[in-house]
């Protein structure tokens, strides 16, 4: 999704305009895939079981910065959302914030990503047994089936109410 939303962003540097639907769906990837799907798992499951541990004070700090960056990525995500509504409802000025919105999110999540990988995973798992972590596996894979239906019932959802 990141190379997608650089060659969106060079056709915005090129025609000075951007596909609303297209903008749309790199939205629901990182609603759905990045933030409820990854960091959900994280948030819900992962940290949570890690703050019941004594855990290093760098680490319970790095795990801080990750749970700031997921605040952080959703707000550049609800801006983005807002100036993509309003471009598509006309206004040509949203086409800066969108445009910022997407390079902020394609520079975000690469850096977000290395910390997780490099230097938070590896060293909170530690703290965990054999039982335990294959326990938050188990839980990851309840989680992922459980992420389809609660998606597809709020859109559903969405519809029926838009139908009123």
């Amino acid at each position: 999704m990141i190379s997608v939303i650089k060659s969106e962003l060079e056709s915005i540097a090129d025609t000075h305009r951007t596909d609303p639907a297209l903008v749309a769906v790199a939205v629901d990837f990182i609603r759905t895939y990045a933030d409820r799907c990854h960091h959900g798992k994280e948030e819900d499951i992962l940290f949570r079981r890690l703050a019941e541990k004594d855990v290093d004070p760098q680490l319970a700090k790095e795990m801080q910065e990750l749970i700031d960056d997921h605040v952080y990525a959703r707000g550049v995500t609800r801006r983005l959302v807002d100036a993509n509504n309003r471009y598509a409802a006309g206004s040509e000025a949203a086409l800066d914030e969108i445009e910022s919105s997407l390079r902020t999110l394609i520079e975000f999540y690469p850096v977000h990503i290395a910390k997780e990988d490099k230097h938070f995973f590896k060293p909170c798992m530690a703290y965990f047994g054999d039982s335990e972590q294959t326990k938050m596996l188990v839980d990851f894979d309840e989680f992922d089936r459980a992420l389809i239906h609660e998606k597809y019932q709020g859109l559903v959802e969405q519809l029926e109410l838009s139908m009123k």
